[in-house]
């Protein structure tokens, strides 16, 4: 059986195979915490989508303002790793980050239960490996079009890689960053790597400009190039290619598909404890959070609290 991640990929292939104008973009980038403006002169809904994320903030807006202290309470509990009974800018900016990346645990419990297989809570590589490639495993001689055996030994690559402790059993958390390594530093590497063996056709270990507009665009004889292959070959020579050897390394292609881009999590910690920590050290205690409730979550008033839709938390 094929996972229906593997499946996605290569319609991805195919349909961007099949459209040879359009440009492949590698670059992995950060994604706003919020689609408001942040001004907090005309409201917090920015502060409350970064907070929360933005579907767990629009439950908070139909909350009374007594729940809705009560909500965000139980949240200031979680965010306090440590229990020492102070939220640290360290603290908070994780939570953002927890919380911007929701849909991912999200799309992460969706596939779960195919793969846990003896429902012990965890994901072994044979889980994994039997879910994904049964039906290769059965056949190796299966021939549609697909090389199942260097995709499982990339697959199998990444998963010791995902696996902080090396028992080939990954937890929810070890899962996720396997699902989706572009969102975890200890994963950069492998991201860069197999991005690396994808656009590199002559097997050198090195990206040269013919291959890194290979990648962007299918060429069809007799097709006039976009302008933007202008642009882009402009790019690689000027920027991409740092020590001018023609070819871009380990280390190049990491500043091109991972920019080192404005850490947006980190500047919502810091503004979130200038507006809250009424002394000024640099810490909040859950009063200190629940004294300005308005700037982390929404709320509005309302007869009807019975009625209310209660949300379990992160």
């Amino acid at each position: 059986m094929i996972r229906p991640l593997l499946m996605c990929f290569a319609l991805c292939v195919v349909y961007a195979t099949s459209k040879p104008m359009e440009k492949k973009d590698r670059i992995h980038h950060e994604e706003a915490l919020s689609s408001r403006e942040h001004d907090d002169a005309k409201g917090y809904e920015y502060d409350h989508e970064a907070f929360l994320g933005r579907e767990e903030a629009k439950s908070f807006d139909e909350l009374t303002p007594e729940e809705s202290k009560h909500r965000l309470g139980l949240i200031v509990e979680k965010i306090d790793n440590d229990k020492d009974g102070f939220v640290t800018e360290e603290e908070l900016k994780a939570w953002i980050k927890k919380a911007q990346k929701r849909y991912i645990y999200v799309n992460v419990d969706n596939q779960w239960n195919d793969f846990d297989i003896n429902k012990d809570g965890l994901i072994s590589w044979e889980e994994y490996k039997n879910v994904t490639y049964g039906t290769y495993l059965e056949d190796p001689e299966v021939d549609d079009g697909y090389n199942y055996k260097q995709m499982m030994a990339r697959d199998e690559r990444r998963f010791k890689v995902a696996d902080r402790n090396g028992d080939l059993i990954a937890d929810k958390e070890e899962f996720t960053s396997f699902l989706h390594p572009e969102d975890y530093t200890h994963m950069k590497d492998i991201v860069v790597l197999e991005t690396m063996e994808d656009i590199d056709k002559d097997g050198d270990g090195l990206i040269s400009l013919t291959e890194y507009i290979g990648d962007m665009y299918n060429h069809e004889d007799g097709q006039e190039e976009p302008e933007w292959l202008v642009t882009e070959r402009e790019q690689f020579v000027e920027f991409r290619d740092k020590n001018k050897d023609g070819k871009m390394d380990k280390e190049e292609t990491m500043d091109w598909i991972m920019p080192s881009d404005y850490d947006h999590a980190e500047a919502e910690a810091k503004h979130l404890i200038y507006e809250s920590d009424t002394n000024k050290d640099e810490k909040l205690t859950k009063e200190e959070i629940l004294n300005k409730y308005d700037l982390f979550v929404g709320s509005q008033a309302t007869d009807f609290g019975e009625a209310l839709v209660r949300h379990d938390e992160f």
